[in-house]
């Protein structure tokens, strides 16, 4: 195989990995925006028929969104097979891409006027309504769109969470043992709160959005801890550049049939490459934590069916609770809600600094980043000599 597909291909199995930033000379133009365009494609076609034709076609709402949502997945995987051939955009085209996604905050409104007589935003039917804040809707979304694409091609993270989630359930068992060494100690903590009649009362007034802002604030601590313990992680990580050692983390690669017959130079990392394996771990840590919260969500659903019947729910609130489903008061779902994300949180800080929980998820993820290290040594080596 030529030098030139093997460094290629090794580029490709980069991206899979969800480190992108390890290929040499990766930017905005040769690899980040040539990646986006299936997403932005989705993102602003997507919302041009939904708004524009909602009101125009006369369909039901959700049937419109299911052909939609087909149209743009048919198109994603063909754009994407397209995108595959492109090893970057030359500057025409990312001019043309960039000025075609800028303009779809002012093409959306004016076909939605030219169609429908008055433009609207989802969910704001008000014809009152100022021309500017809809206009800084449209302008507001879309730059959302772009920047959170943008970040998670640079970053890989759609391959990483793909990654994640396949490890947390190869792990189910590990997560099991986590959840019933962690949940003693938990409920030592929330289990009375649970039973609070003030907080039976905030939570059947509470509206759901209020609780996501709560869960949402959890989750931004966990964050936190997460990627100030995480660094000290990844400055741990080695460099073993050995021959034997180098073969075993080519195989399964294109560099499997490289031949290494001397130790490689370290090679130092970019901020954007750090960031990257930061990244990495994060996710592995996030997604876990998720399914504990959704494990604890169970738990406590299942603790207020069996302990709180709706005549007790009543008495602590205090009037008749809103009930989700029979039997089933939306305080009690609010509060689960609630406590499994406290706990997911308590359980995600405190077991980074547990040495068997370290030992049990960190030693996977830390070895798969040193292989990702190891890898990238062989490709720039045969890039070099290739002369690419």
């Amino acid at each position: 195989m030529a030098p030139e597909t093997v460094v290629r291909r090794t580029e490709q199995w980069f991206v899979q990995q969800g480190a992108p930033t390890m290929i040499e000379g990766y930017g905005f133009r040769s690899h980040v925006l040539p990646r986006m365009l299936p997403a932005l494609t989705f993102v602003a076609v997507g919302s041009l028929a939904w708004l524009v034709l909602l009101r125009s076609t006369g369909l039901s709402k959700w049937v419109l969104l299911g052909v939609i949502v087909a149209v743009m997945v048919s198109a994603w995987i063909l754009l994407s097979l397209f995108v595959r051939r492109l090893p970057s955009f030359s500057p025409r085209t990312t001019v043309v891409v960039l000025v075609a996604y800028a303009a779809m905050p002012v093409i959306v409104p004016l076909l939605q006027l030219a169609i429908n007589d008055k433009v609207t935003t989802p969910g704001a039917d008000d014809p009152e309504t100022e021309w500017w804040v809809t206009a800084l809707w449209f302008v507001v979304f879309f730059g959302v769109a772009f920047v959170a694409t943008m970040l998670a091609t640079t970053y890989g993270l759609g391959a990483l969470l793909k990654a994640a989630i396949r490890h947390v359930i190869a792990d189910l068992g590990n997560s099991v043992h986590l959840i019933g060494r962690a949940l003693p100690p938990m409920l030592f903590v929330t289990l009375f709160l649970f039973f609070t009649g003030e907080l039976w009362q905030a939570m059947d007034q509470l509206l759901w959005p209020r609780v996501s802002l709560v869960v949402l604030l959890f989750a931004s601590i966990t964050v936190l801890a997460a990627a100030a313990r995480l660094r000290d992680e990844i400055g741990r990580v080695e460099q073993d550049l050995r021959p034997e050692v180098l073969k075993l983390a080519c195989k399964g690669t294109p560099l499997s049939a490289v031949d290494i017959t001397e130790p490689l130079p370290p090679k130092r990392l970019s901020g954007r490459q750090s960031r990257n394996l930061l990244v990495m771990l994060a996710i592995r840590q996030l997604v876990q934590a998720a399914v504990i919260g959704l494990a604890l969500f169970a738990f406590f659903v299942v603790l207020g069916l069996i302990v709180v019947t709706p005549a007790i729910a009543e008495l602590w609130i205090g009037q008749r609770p809103e009930m989700s489903w029979p039997g089933v008061p939306s305080a009690m779902l609010r509060n689960a809600t609630l406590f499994a994300a406290f706990g997911s949180m308590y359980f995600s800080v405190t077991s980074m600094s547990d040495a068997e929980h370290r030992r049990q998820f960190f030693a996977p993820v830390i070895e798969k980043v040193e292989r990702t290290l190891e890898v990238r040594a062989v490709y720039l080596d045969v890039r070099d000599r290739a002369g690419t």
